[in-house]
């Protein structure tokens, strides 16, 4: 019988089973939330990236300086990417989960370390409540090591995800650069901290809950890589942490959320804050949402970087490869909303 949530409500659940359940004090409080105007741009902080390019360029550094400061995520416009190929990455991330169980199941995989896997929850193997949560987590840099072992059903997935995946990969390094600049850094600063730099991509799916006040699509947790570009359906379901409330961000069309993740937050020297969030579930819609992490390469030596440690300053984070943080976040399986002072001096 198979673990994922989504195969569990297709076999006609009424509630949620015990290993979902979240203890009293740590569930969903709809009375705690602010809720985000209904285009989200007078709340949350929105870069137009038209203009990233032009005479405005210190002014928009600056803004995403204070974003990046205080906030640790801002939304981003006229990022360059067509519609077609977000619309597409969206069908086709759908259609993967409409396959039937026996095509889906064989990606999955418990094994953390697999480049290509579906799951269910976050880590199965660690944590001890689930989340409401079925994903697809593929590996896309370099593209041409792992393509062939995606799926392979739908027959435009691969083409489609490739496509995706090659475009979102410009715009990171495009923020890359902006983010450096923001900090007062060389503009190749963060790009050449990243090593050989890597990018995964996870397809969240959510499927309907029916009791959504017991239990989370994931709970609170910083990302541990760099920098998370996020593509969202038109369900509402993400939460941010700012001003200490948590705040729903909804979907705005042709609209990517960038997150600041822990790495940054670790080359930064903390200026930049790495940004709690969690994804809340509902009892009519499914719910879809594809973030891409941009990494740095096993092997990359991460520090706060030189231009931003001295006498008044000093460096808030010892060095470590990636390969150490990440192994360290999968391991405590979001136990903790952050692994980052672990690696705190």
């Amino acid at each position: 019988m198979s673990n994922l949530v989504s195969d569990l409500v297709s076999r006609g659940t009424k509630s949620v089973p015990a290993h979902f359940v979240r203890p009293v004090g740590d569930r969903p409080s709809v009375t705690e939330e602010e809720e985000g105007s209904s285009t989200g741009e007078s709340s949350f902080t929105m870069i137009d990236l038209q203009g990233l390019h032009g005479p405005n360029r210190a002014t928009i550094l600056n803004t995403i300086h204070e974003a990046c400061k205080n906030d640790g995520f801002f939304l981003i416009k006229n990022h360059g990417i067509p519609d077609d190929v977000v619309n597409g990455m969206m069908e086709v991330s759908r259609d993967f989960f409409r396959l039937p169980e026996s095509e889906r199941l064989k990606t999955y995989s418990e094994d953390t370390t697999k480049t290509v896997r579906l799951s269910c929850s976050f880590n199965v193997n660690k944590e001890e409540v689930g989340s409401w949560r079925d994903y697809l987590r593929l590996h896309c840099y370099p593209l041409e090591d792992h393509v062939r072992d995606w799926p392979s059903q739908p027959p435009s997935f691969r083409q489609v995800a490739s496509e995706y995946c090659t475009r979102v990969r410009n715009l990171a390094l495009e923020l890359l650069e902006a983010l450096s600049e923001s900090l007062g850094l060389e503009t190749n600063h963060l790009n050449d901290a990243l090593g050989g730099h890597g990018q995964h991509m996870a397809i969240n799916y959510y499927p309907p809950c029916p009791q959504p006040e017991l239990t989370y699509g994931l709970p609170g947790h910083t990302d541990p890589n760099a920098l998370t570009i996020l593509l969202q359906d038109d369900v509402p379901g993400l939460q941010v942490l700012k001003g200490g409330k948590w705040v729903r961000l909804n979907p705005i069309p042709k609209v990517f959320i960038v997150n600041i993740g822990d790495q940054i937050q670790v080359l930064s020297n903390g200026v930049y804050k790495s940004v709690l969030h969690r994804a809340l579930v509902n009892s009519e819609r499914e719910r879809i949402s594809i973030p891409t992490f941009y990494c740095p390469s096993p092997d990359a030596v991460i520090r706060p970087a030189d231009g931003l440690v001295d006498e008044h300053n000093p460096p808030l984070y010892r060095r470590y490869h990636y390969r150490e943080y990440y192994e360290s976040f999968w391991d405590h399986g979001l136990k903790d909303q952050s692994c980052i002072e672990k690696f705190t001096i």
